[in-house]
């Protein structure tokens, strides 16, 4: 059982002590601190409106009762969307002018966790010194809740998902004749959560009408581990294989990242959902990307092609994000399927990806696995090494950038080391005594050669 407490929102399992769990009583100590917190920041105003959301786990509607009521009895306004996906809740929280936003999601977590992710009033993740002071209030006795008179109310709406929906239509890039014409057949496995209402909904208004749904029921029982990696979606890809589809998506459970499959059952690669839809973007929009440090080299080659700038930026969203303002990126996200498109908003999106991927497809003239092969093929090896707790892993990292000193480092997030076209990532992890070693070569073996290379370089110094 587990209770993790970051800078980014609370994440938990279910169930369980207070203070070693997510249980009611956390719950409403941490949402009481990011309320006190909002009304910190808005001092302008005498209600402030926070915007709720959830996916479909199971433990959804016990943790929404509480946050709802948490919220109120600090005197905030809550809008409650029911069943929305993270760029959805991102997505109200500037159309409905809010002043901050909460989805209830563990993201890919199994279904016995659950979590807080916390939304400032742009309806982005917090940054660090927010979400430091938002640790710091959960700590203190001294929160203010609202007297009888000025509790604040609930009020409900179902449109988010369709707004969401009518936001990505209305994009430039997203030609929904195309897709018409191109008469694909679509395969999707939407893991028993919230895509499997949002998604076929988003493929029919697209032009997609030949729709093979799969663990599209929204009961939060997950059907295998709802982390979207090759190794958790066998069925999808037998699903396409035998349904004859041109392709197949899959979704985490709030439907932020995107796996594809190819037509003939492989995996298009989930380091690939964000080369193939920024190769497209470029194609129109000339300007700079951005992934993060864990992510493959290959963003960096298609960018240099359009004739763009690339940075890589330490590991997160909210750091993507960050450097994609600083360098006014036209396309950004993280190599985990993440795309973040900011002439919709600044958020990890799967139905963007999903819009935008198929736009290119059509116009392409080929196959899902034909458009594959037009990107360079590299591979990346994810390994970690778990260590004793009173390891020191900053001296360890730093002890490998002295080693290395004579490659090319960047240290923006632990070391990363980079030769030639390959790399190795080494970074400790915010929540456990670990180091997530991360490698990328243009074949398996390379990369897992190169990532035991620095295993043997870590275990020399312990």
């Amino acid at each position: 059982m587990t209770l993790i407490k970051s800078i980014s929102g609370i994440r938990g399992t279910i169930g369980g002590y207070p203070g070693e769990n997510l249980t009611p009583v956390d719950i409403i100590k941490f949402v009481s601190a990011f309320g006190y917190w909002v009304r910190e920041k808005i001092t302008h105003k005498d209600k402030i409106k926070v915007v709720i959301g959830r996916d479909a786990r199971i433990s959804g509607e016990m943790v929404n009762l509480l946050v709802t009521g948490t919220l109120c009895g600090l005197g905030i306004n809550v809008i409650d969307s029911g069943l929305t996906t993270t760029p959805g809740v991102e997505i109200a929280v500037t159309k409905f002018k809010a002043d901050g936003g909460i989805i209830l999601t563990a993201s890919h977590n199994p279904k016995q966790w659950n979590a807080l992710k916390l939304l400032n009033s742009n309806g982005e993740f917090l940054s660090a010194s927010d979400g430091e002071r938002i640790l710091e209030l959960a700590e203190t006795e001294n929160l203010l809740y609202a007297e009888v008179d000025n509790i604040g109310n609930i009020s409900t709406t179902d449109a988010v998902n369709n707004l969401h929906i009518q936001q990505i239509l209305d994009l430039k890039l997203v030609d929904t004749a195309a897709i018409k014409n191109a008469n694909f057949k679509v395969a999707i496995d939407c893991v028993n959560s919230v895509g499997g209402i949002v998604i076929p909904r988003l493929l029919k208004a697209l032009g997609v009408n030949d729709i093979v749904e799969i663990y599209c029921e929204p009961n939060g029982n997950f059907p295998h581990n709802p982390e979207p990696l090759p190794e958790h979606l066998e069925d999808i890809s037998k699903a396409v294989v035998k349904h004859k589809a041109n392709l197949g998506f899959v979704v985490d459970p709030d439907v932020d990242r995107l796996a594809i499959i190819n037509e003939d059952g492989t995996m298009f690669g989930e380091d690939y959902t964000l080369v193939a839809v920024a190769d497209y973007v470029l194609q129109h929009k000339k300007g700079n990307t951005v992934s993060n440090l864990s992510s493959s080299i290959a963003l960096k080659e298609i960018t240099e092609k359009h004739g763009g700038k690339y940075e890589a930026s330490a590991v997160g969203e909210v750091n993507v994000v960050e450097k994609m303002k600083a360098t006014k990126s036209v396309i950004g996200g993280e190599g985990n399927g993440g795309v973040i498109y900011p002439e919709i908003h600044y958020g990890r999106d799967a139905l963007v990806g999903i819009a935008l991927f198929l736009s290119w497809l059509a116009k392409s003239g080929g196959t899902c696995s034909q458009l594959r092969a037009r990107y360079p093929d590299y591979v990346i090896s994810k390994n970690k090494i778990e260590l004793a707790p009173e390891t020191d892993l900053d001296n360890i990292l730093a002890q490998i950038k002295r080693q290395y000193k004579d490659y090319p480092v960047n240290a923006i997030d632990g070391v990363k080391i980079y030769f030639g076209n390959e790399w190795v990532h080494m970074r400790k992890s915010n929540t456990e005594s670990i180091i997530r070693i991360y490698s990328e070569s243009n074949t398996r073996e390379k990369a897992d050669k190169l990532a035991q290379k620095m295993i043997s370089t870590i275990q020399s110094f312990l």
